[in-house]
């Protein structure tokens, strides 16, 4: 009876991987948008929460490397063969990396302070040259001239931040400052998880009307989205959030997610309160969901523009999000603003070098770059 239990369940088996494959045919139907612009594979039936609507639940990644911009080496070519994959996979095995130690007592040495623990492991390389699928040359589209304008202000008060006094826009990035947490970047503020996400974890979760995502990525995780699905409007453009308002509908099979109302102190490649962002979840198979977002910000880029990533599925037994806690004993922050105090005291005292002539902007510790880094 047991052998007999246990064939049954493996027919079942079967048939629903089956069920789940077969295409649904739907007479007249023109493509998508997504599948014109990924070129992702045509979905099966999907699987539906108790309430009816697919279900996109679950932990998701993309543990593959893949550059946001093509680089340059690789114009025109939007996939890589297996060769090209292989040959990039050994070369940054080979990369120290995180790991890579400065001469003790140097800058170098004290900014790598974390190793590679803390990062996610990449060790494959996508199958496209970039995540970019649209313009078609894997690019950011250029900035519009008040955006330069916007950003070489930024760029010159972060670098002269020590003379300077307030700056006109709000400062997300280092600068060669350390009069209080505000000088320093998001990301040593624990605010460096943004939208949209195209790296790291995330895990979602369904109920009738709602989707809620949580992030854990970069420096600063655990952000958490509220997504009404019900058809709601847009809050009133004088209220602003971190991560935006969101609305969702469903088309078909994918969650289409319509962002606006981002805050002035949101940066996102330049772009601030004027961002918006449309995103699809659309899940291929059992264990992949296509993840799709189109970037929209006329006083930023001269046309908006599109990135994509195929999302892995991960054990829901075996794996757990746990949050990174970066606020908690951030002792990171409170020693750079420390150390520049002590700096000062000791300078007044005739010991040590002048604080305005050392490099509080460094940038990381240093190491052979990955091959595919060029593309950022």
């Amino acid at each position: 009876m047991r052998h007999r239990c246990l064939a049954i369940m493996g027919v079942l088996a079967v048939v629903i991987a089956v069920v789940w494959l077969a295409p649904v045919p739907v007479a007249g139907q023109a493509p998508t948008a997504a599948a014109k612009t990924t070129g992702a594979v045509k979905t099966g039936t999907p699987l539906r929460t108790p309430w009816g609507e697919p279900d996109l639940q679950g932990i998701w990644n993309d543990n593959t490397q893949t550059p946001l911009q093509r680089p340059k080496e690789y114009a025109g070519k939007e996939f890589f063969t297996e060769e090209e994959r292989a040959a990039l996979d050994k070369k940054r095995a080979e990369l120290p990396g995180r790991e890579y130690r400065a001469p003790a007592g140097t800058e170098q040495d004290v900014a790598g302070a974390y190793n590679a623990v803390w990062s996610p492991p990449r060790f494959h390389t996508g199958k496209r040259t970039a995540l970019i699928v649209d313009p078609p040359d894997g690019k950011v589209p250029p900035m519009t001239p008040g955006a330069q304008k916007r950003l070489a202000a930024e760029a010159s008060y972060q670098r002269n931040s020590r003379l300077a006094g307030a700056p006109e826009t709000y400062n997300t990035q280092r600068m060669n400052r350390a009069n209080g947490p505000e000088d320093r970047s998001l990301s040593e503020r624990c605010l460096g998880n943004t939208l949209p996400h195209l790296g790291g974890y995330f895990r979602m979760v369904q109920s009738p009307g709602v989707v809620t995502i949580y992030y854990e990525a970069g420096q600063g995780g655990g952000g958490n989205r509220i997504i009404p699905v019900d058809g709601s409007p847009h809050l009133p453009p004088h209220i602003r959030q971190w991560y935006g308002d969101a609305r969702g509908r469903w088309e078909g099979s994918t969650l289409v997610v319509d962002t606006t109302n981002f805050t002035p102190t949101t940066d996102y490649r330049g772009s601030h309160e004027n961002l918006h962002l449309i995103e699809r979840f659309t899940r291929v198979d059992a264990n992949t969901l296509n993840y799709e977002v189109t970037l929209d910000d006329p006083t930023t880029w001269t046309k908006r523009w599109t990135a994509a990533v195929f999302m892995q599925k991960n054990d829901d037994k075996l794996n757990r999000i746990f949050e990174s806690t970066c606020h908690e004993g951030n002792y990171g922050l409170t020693g750079m603003l420390a150390n520049t105090r002590a700096a000062e005291k000791a300078f007044a005292e005739g010991r040590g070098p002048d604080p305005a002539t050392m490099n509080l902007a460094i940038g990381g510790a240093g190491g052979e770059r990955d091959p595919l880094g060029g593309g950022e």
